[in-house]
């Protein structure tokens, strides 16, 4: 599975209109933020905060997202 899947999470139809949902790849990097971020900061507020740590939060979500489609195959 490439990251350029395009299987996506949620989609929805009615009669009216459909939306085709976030990519999973997108979700799973959105679930795996939280603790990224968590972990991040409980170690910066004693280490001191990276120039670009937004970024590499960034960075490590869709790593692991990246981790987790390729769990799946």
């Amino acid at each position: 599975m490439s990251k350029d899947n395009f299987e996506t999470a949620f989609p929805f139809a009615d009669e009216r209109f459909s939306f085709f949902g976030m990519t999973v790849r997108d979700y799973f990097a959105a679930k795996a933020m939280q603790p990224i971020y968590e972990n991040y900061t409980a170690y910066a507020e004693e280490a001191g905060y990276d120039e670009n740590w937004i970024t590499a939060i960034a960075l490590d979500s869709y790593a692991m997202a990246d981790a987790m489609l390729e769990a799946r195959k």
